[in-house]
């Protein structure tokens, strides 16, 4: 039936998607250059909003439709250069045109690599923002394969502006990323030490500041329950563990924006499509 809805998040007519009155911004960013092992990031926003459109739209958890407050999709951000330090101009553009609107930018990708100039246009307007990352992977190398602007490097970009850091689901780090953290501000929550530990929500959510930037690299997630991604390492988050914990954070904290990136989409597949559709 999704092809009698408008091609948008979640299929919404112009009354709940018009720009002007709708509270939120989805930002469909299919960057995708400096990727090292599985490609199709690139296809991630658009499958995205592909199952969007063929879920239920009212939430079974808080009995609500939050699309009531409108939910404005745009067009695909286009490149003329993928280079990645003309992305970080590119992103960062078009992010603070829709914060600057009071809007609240929910962002996909696309690669990790848009993280940084999403939340640079962030910090730009809030004080003491802090960052909360759920990623299988450190993602604090200072460049790879040449690029300052990897995907590999995305938190250590961050974490040159913000030292406010909380990276959550981790379970895979280069030695380089290893002698780093000897000597390194932010909390690290491991994967390993989260499977063995009842109060790790409490204890995420007290370290992070009022006011946070939420960026979700799929692959932070088991491998079981979301296996389109290009680095996948086993024993991640599970769906409703999660749940618990980004609802926890949305409880006592301000999250200020998000994305959601490194979905690879399996053809045939569709089942972590909806995943982070519903996420």
């Amino acid at each position: 039936m999704a092809e009698f809805y408008p091609y948008n998040f979640g299929g919404l007519s112009k009354n709940f998607s018009d720009l002007t009155s709708s509270k939120y911004v989805i930002l469909s960013i299919p960057y995708e250059a400096t990727t090292t092992f599985g490609k199709g990031t690139k296809k991630g926003p658009s499958a995205i909003i592909e199952a969007s459109r063929n879920m239920e739209l009212f939430d079974e958890e808080t009995f609500s439709s939050g699309f009531l407050s409108g939910i404005h999709t745009t067009e695909d951000l286009l490149f003329e250069d993928i280079n990645p330090e003309k992305m970080v101009e590119t992103v960062y553009s078009a992010a603070k045109e829709f914060i600057s609107k009071g809007k609240f930018l929910i962002s996909l990708g696309g690669e990790h690599s848009i993280s940084f100039p999403l939340f640079k246009a962030h910090q730009d307007l809030y004080d003491e923002i802090g960052v909360l990352q759920v990623d299988a992977h450190l993602d604090l190398r200072e460049s790879y394969e040449g690029s300052p602007n990897s995907h590999a490097s995305v938190m250590k970009r961050i974490y040159d502006n913000c030292q406010n850091i909380v990276q959550v689901g981790i379970r895979s780090l280069s030695e380089e990323e290893g002698n780093f953290i000897k000597n390194y501000n932010g909390k690290i929550f491991w994967a390993r030490e989260i499977s063995k530990n009842l109060d790790w929500i409490d204890e995420v959510v007290k370290s992070l500041p009022k006011k946070v930037y939420l960026t979700f690299d799929v692959d932070g997630l088991d491998p079981s329950i979301m296996p389109a991604t290009g680095t996948p390492e086993p024993g991640g988050l599970f769906y409703y563990d999660t749940l618990k914990m980004l609802k926890k954070v949305v409880e006592e904290k301000d999250i200020v924006g998000a994305d959601f990136v490194e979905l690879s989409p399996i053809a045939g597949q569709p089942s972590s499509d909806f995943l982070v559709s519903k996420l």
